[in-house]
C-alpha cells in the first residue's frame, strides 16, 4: 500500500484501495491519513452525500488530541470518483464494507493502531451504524461518532414525497434512473468562502447542486432507514450530535448559517436510541448540518462535547499542538 501526498498537501497522505469491479468497471476507494508517531488510537472519517474529506479542521482537533485521522473517500466520490462511473451510485449499503474494512485492515494491521473510533457525518454516519451493527462482536472498532447522520428522510418536501414502494420498484428495475430531487444549492454556498461561508473546497467534488439522485442509490438509502427503525445492534458507545433545529426552504435563508438545512435534526435525535444500548445525544446550539463547519460558537461546543465523551470512552487522549 502506496501513500502519497494528497491534494490536500503536507502531512496529509493518500492511497488508493483497489476494489471488486462493478457493472460500470474498475472501482476504487481513497484512503486520506495524517499519523501522529506512536500513537495507539486512531480515528476513521466517512463522509456524506455529495461530499468527500476536505474537513481538515476536524482532523487537526483529533491529531492534538494523539489521534491518528485517516479519512475514506468511498467509492465514486471525491477523489474515488472515475469518468466512467456513476457518481455516488451504490445499490446496497453494505457494498461500502469491502473500503471500510481494508481501511480498518490498514490502520490496525498495518499501521499498527489497538484502538479505533469511527466518525462518520450524514450518509457516512448511516453507513458507519449499519456498518458497525453488522460488525458487532468482532472487536474491529471501539466506538461512534455520529455528526448529523442520515437516519431519516432529509427536509426537503421533494424526496419526502418520493414514496418508499415505487422507490423500492425504480431500484430494482431501473436502479439508474435519475430522480427529480436536487439539492439545494444553498446549503453548500453557506459553506464555501466563496459565498456566504467560511470554508474552501474543491466545488467539483461537492458541487453546489449536486449529482444526479438515482432511483438505486435511494431505494438503497430507505432500506438503511427501514433497517435502524427496526433498532440496530451497535455494541460499542455511540456519540450523536445534531443541531437543535433546521430549517426547511428551497430560497436563501440566513438561518441555514445556523441550524441544519438538510435533514430534520429532530428525527436524528428521536432514532439515536435504536442505533444501540450505549448512545449519548447532544443537541448543538447554533449547529449547521456538517456540524464542525458551524459558526465558531456552534463548532466550539461540538470539539468540547467530543474531547468529554472522548474522556470517557477513550481515556488517555491529551491535547498537545498540531
Amino acid at each position: 500500500m502506496e501513500f502519497r501526498e494528497d491534494i490536500l498537501g503536507a502531512p496529509y497522505e493518500a492511497a488508493e484501495l483497489p476494489l471488486a469491479a462493478d457493472e460500470e468497471g474498475a472501482v476504487s476507494a481513497t484512503l486520506v491519513r495524517r499519523l501522529v508517531p506512536g500513537s495507539e488510537k486512531a480515528v476513521l472519517y466517512l463522509h456524506g452525500y455529495t461530499d468527500y474529506f476536505f474537513q481538515t479542521n476536524l482532523a487537526e482537533h483529533f491529531v492534538a488530541a494523539g489521534f491518528s485521522f485517516y479519512a475514506l473517500d468511498l467509492r465514486k466520490y471525491g477523489r474515488s470518483l472515475r469518468p466512467h462511473q456513476s457518481p455516488n451510485f451504490v445499490r446496497d449499503l453494505s457494498a461500502y464494507d469491502e473500503e471500510v474494512e481494508e481501511a480498518v485492515r490498514i490502520i490496525r494491521e498495518q499501521d499498527g493502531h489497538t484502538r479505533l473510533l469511527v466518525n462518520g457525518h450524514s450518509t457516512g454516519g448511516l453507513v458507519a451504524a449499519l456498518w458497525a451493527s453488522r460488525r458487532a462482536g468482532r472487536g474491529l472498532v471501539d466506538g461512534l461518532f455520529l455528526n448529523s447522520p442520515f437516519l431519516s428522510m432529509p427536509t426537503s418536501p421533494a424526496m419526502r414525497t418520493l414514496g418508499a414502494p415505487a422507490v423500492g420498484a425504480l431500484g430494482r428495475l431501473a436502479a439508474t434512473r435519475k430522480l427529480p430531487a436536487p439539492l439545494n444549492p444553498h446549503y453548500v454556498h453557506s459553506l464555501h468562502r466563496a459565498h456566504r461561508g467560511e470554508w474552501e473546497f474543491d466545488l467539483a467534488l461537492k458541487p453546489a447542486e449536486g449529482f444526479p439522485l438515482y432511483a438505486g442509490w435511494l431505494a438503497a438509502i430507505q432500506r438503511g432507514h427501514r433497517a435502524v427503525r427496526r433498532g440496530l445492534h451497535v455494541d460499542v458507545p455511540v456519540l450523536l450530535m445534531a443541531s437543535t433545529a433546521s430549517v426547511v426552504t428551497n430560497k436563501w435563508d440566513p438561518a441555514m448559517l445556523q441550524r441544519d438545512a438538510v435533514l430534520r435534526a429532530d428525527d436524528i435525535a428521536a432514532l439515536a436510541p435504536r442505533l444501540g444500548r450505549h448512545v449519548t445525544t447532544v443537541r448543538i446550539e447554533g449547529g449547521m448540518h456538517d456540524l464542525v463547519l458551524s459558526g465558531e460558537q456552534a463548532r466550539t461546543q461540538v470539539f468540547q462535547e467530543l474531547d468529554r465523551w472522548m474522556g470517557a470512552y477513550f481515556p488517555g487522549h491529551m491535547l498537545r499542538e498540531c
